[in-house]
């Protein structure tokens, strides 16, 4: 499936299975995504059979990665190119009206994350992008202030905070 994901020209990928009755959807599938879920997998501490099953997963995630390297290259710069905007236009909200929108910090600073492993990722990221997530960035660091972690508190082991510096601290009101 992630090879078809690959190769097609779609940045968001039905993974072709429901939820239980009463649940919400499945998220599609993204490569910031997966990137994103591999990475809290690392931080999130595990018993012997899971460290296993992550293993494994990795392997297979390499694998692929090498095997259509340029597909994924390009699929990472796309991915990337979205999650940007989508990442500009919370903080843009944000500025607005910062009230409304303080509880979401949490759930759209991952964005932010995905934008950092994207970045590894992509083939090329144009220089415009760089230099509006710089931009973002020096607005981030105004109005954010220095605090916790603000996802569970069991993975911040895996998002140091001199690299994840956006994951510790919440938005000025």
């Amino acid at each position: 499936m992630l090879d078809d994901y690959l190769l097609s020209n779609d940045l968001y990928w039905s993974i072709g299975t429901s939820p239980p009755s009463g649940k919400p959807a499945y998220p599609s599938l993204t490569l910031g995504g997966l990137l994103l879920t591999q990475a809290r997998a690392h931080a999130h501490p595990s018993p012997g059979k899971l460290i296993e099953q992550i293993a494994l997963a990795d392997e297979q995630l390499n694998a692929v990665r090498l095997r259509w390297r340029s597909a994924w290259g390009r699929k990472a710069a796309r991915d990337y190119h979205a999650r940007l905007n989508l990442w500009r236009d919370f903080l843009e909200e944000y500025r607005q009206n910062p009230e409304a929108n303080l509880d979401r910090y949490a759930y759209e600073v991952r964005r932010r994350v995905m934008l950092g492993l994207l970045d590894k990722e992509a083939d090329e990221i144009p220089q415009a992008e760089v230099e509006l997530l710089a931009g973002l960035d020096r607005l981030l660091r105004i109005v954010l202030i220095p605090g916790g972690f603000v996802w569970e508190q069991e993975l911040s082991p895996g998002f140091l905070k001199d690299t994840y510096w956006y994951l510790y601290g919440r938005l000025k009101g």
